[in-house]
């Protein structure tokens, strides 16, 4: 069985996306899914992710191991059958990079996988307090779940 291919993305990768990888791996184990994560901005290439949303995501069994990458629209978009972005303005800069229109049928929103949340968007938690991190790994929790669900489904 061939293994679908889902990144993740964000602004700068060390918060959103890295928690979405590292919650969609726990959660996929066993399935034929491959999981990364990227950003549209180059801020923190090579970083781990941020401190806190380590963290937070460690007390929930979650291990955010990933370095910080730049999303390449010159092969992420073929290398990828899903490409999920956490809010509005990183969708809009993944459609802006696909100038062809070839890839949209692979653009997805995080909350468009929502199961229980009913949320339009993963919040940035990066200038918030600890809220703002948990309130982050509830949404993916909860999409995550949905989009695992979906791609069980049609497996089947």
């Amino acid at each position: 069985m061939k293994s679908t291919k889902i990144l993740f993305i964000c602004l700068g990768n060390i918060c959103r996306s890295p928690a979405a990888e590292g919650i969609m791996k726990k959660l996929s184990e066993g399935f034929p899914i491959e999981i990364s994560s990227a950003g549209t901005a180059g801020y923190h290439i090579g970083e781990f992710p941020d401190p806190r949303m380590r963290s937070h995501a460690r007390k929930r069994r979650y291990e955010l191991i990933s370095r910080a990458q730049k999303f390449d629209p010159t092969t992420d978009f073929d290398t990828y059958d899903m490409i999920i972005a956490m809010d509005d303005s990183n969708f809009r800069d993944l459609q802006s990079m696909d100038r062809s229109k070839k890839y949209y049928h692979k653009l997805s929103k995080m909350t468009d996988h929502s199961q229980i949340k009913k949320v339009d968007h993963v919040p940035d938690p990066y200038y918030g307090g600890p809220e703002a991190f948990e309130q982050v790994l509830d949404i993916l929790e909860d999409a995550c779940g949905g989009l695992l669900k979906k791609l069980h489904s049609q497996t089947q």
